[in-house]
């Protein structure tokens, strides 16, 4: 996973928690940190004193913490990411998910002002035909995990030969 999707599974996971999304700066602290930047390097790029980009990603890896339920700090952030993205990815039989388990579908859970809920908007099976453009990119970035397409029908809850028709759209 690239530095801006993982930043942006991070943004999904804290609005999943909070209802908020991240900030400009704590996008920008992550990607630092990702790509092994000093909080000075990160200061000094985007025009931030280093006493603030510090303050800010104690504050941003307090939060990380709580919603992962695993201190993160500097040091293990990229660690403790992949960890969060391969337990969201993570697939089972439908019978054996408990309670703590998480699918796939509902990582993008916090809508935006501009579009309604998902429970108020979305059939409960996706259509494919209904929701072609969302579908897609959904199917396409789960292939991009490197998830099978047995795989992608199970997390959507849609017929494999939906999942194998995008194939063909593409």
């Amino acid at each position: 996973m690239d530095i801006p999707q993982t930043v942006q599974f991070v943004d999904e996971a804290v609005c999943t928690k909070t209802g908020k999304r991240l900030n400009d700066l704590q996008r920008r602290i992550i990607a630092g940190i990702l790509k092994n930047q000093k909080y000075a390097d990160v200061a000094e790029t985007h025009g931030y004193s280093d006493k603030h980009v510090k303050k800010v990603s104690h504050e941003l890896l307090q939060m990380l913490s709580d919603i992962f339920g695993e201190q993160v700090k500097k040091s293990n952030l990229e660690s403790v990411l992949e960890r969060q993205i391969n337990v969201n990815i993570t697939l089972g039989n439908k019978n054996t998910h408990t309670k703590n388990s998480v699918s796939i579908a509902s990582i993008n859970s916090c809508p935006d002002s501009s579009t309604p809920t998902p429970e108020k908007s979305q059939p409960e099976t996706p259509d494919l035909h209904g929701n072609n453009q969302a579908n897609i990119e959904k199917i396409g970035k789960l292939r991009h995990f490197g998830l099978s397409d047995e795989q992608i029908a199970e997390v959507l809850d849609i017929p494999l030969e939906q999942v194998k028709q995008v194939e063909l759209e593409e």
